[in-house]
């Protein structure tokens, strides 16, 4: 696996690679790389001739000072799985070759960016918007793939996408999970043992709601007992919705014929995880 820290070689490498018509599939991440991110090189490795991967933990879609300086750094780590997994190329650059100065750009996405995680991560989504249009300008990939876990996420690249023109194709790929059912994410690494142990209230949270669901139970019942779950075990709960697929605009009840999400966000100690499953 190449690795490049600049822009200039990496698009040099990458014009090479494309004069000789080969497909490139791209994965960009913040490190802490787990078995979700290198399923996502794996399903990019079956539908690309290279995959270009990137790591960048971007100050842009932070918050909060204290959790991007918690967020977990693990590079020598990283690159062992990454060529392990059969990625071709890694994108590490710094702030400086991201930035350089401070952006001035900033994006709306109109009720997309206003719900759910958007309610309370005010310009999250305008600092993922900048730095994924960055990457997409610098690896001009075929296609670019995500996971579910950040569904929102997805839905607002995927308007980028639309609305900027970018010539590639986005594909989501399904949330890779623990054997508990515990949603893979980089922020399980700063979990300890009780909270790790907490955690498993999402999941089982959203499977219960979609039981509960297919039987016809009112959801503000629902969402009443997952409240009562998160209470008793002293997890705070930001929000437990549920929303239509296409659009994320947020539902009261499900119709034979719609194509449904649930989606929450929690504290497990100092720790803010979010998951979600479609509705079946």
């Amino acid at each position: 696996m190449q690795v490049f820290n600049e822009i200039g070689p990496l698009r040099q490498f990458l014009r090479h690679i494309r004069s000789q018509q080969q497909t490139i599939g791209f994965v960009p991440t913040m490190g802490a790389i787990h078995e979700g991110h290198l399923n996502l090189v794996r399903a990019a490795k079956t539908q690309n001739q290279v995959v270009v991967a990137s790591i960048y933990v971007n100050p842009a879609q932070f918050n909060n000072l204290s959790d991007l300086e918690k967020y977990p750094r693990t590079l020598e780590k990283d690159i062992s799985l990454f060529t392990a997994a059969g990625c071709d190329v890694l994108f590490y650059p710094d702030n400086q070759e991201m930035y350089g100065e401070p952006s001035k750009i900033k994006f709306d996405f109109g009720s997309l960016d206003k719900i759910l995680e958007g309610v309370f991560r005010p310009g999250h989504f305008s600092g993922v918007a900048l730095v994924v249009s960055k990457l997409f300008n610098i690896v001009t990939p075929d296609r670019a793939y995500f996971g579910q876990k950040d569904f929102q996420q997805f839905k607002i690249i995927s308007q980028l996408v639309d609305e900027l023109k970018f010539d590639l194709q986005l594909i989501c790929i399904p949330t890779t999970r623990e054997p508990d059912g515990l949603a893979m994410s980089s922020r399980n690494l700063r979990l300890n043992a009780d909270d790790r142990k907490k955690a498993l209230v999402l999941v089982q949270s959203l499977r219960y709601a979609n039981d509960e669901i297919r039987k016809k139970t009112d959801f503000k019942k629902i969402r009443t007992e997952i409240q009562k779950r998160c209470t008793d075990l002293n997890v705070k709960l930001e929000y437990f919705e549920l929303a239509d697929r296409k659009n994320l605009s947020l539902l009261d009840t499900v119709k034979d014929n719609d194509q449904a999400i649930l989606l929450m966000a929690a504290y497990a100690g100092e720790v803010r995880l979010i998951d979600n499953v479609f509705v079946e």
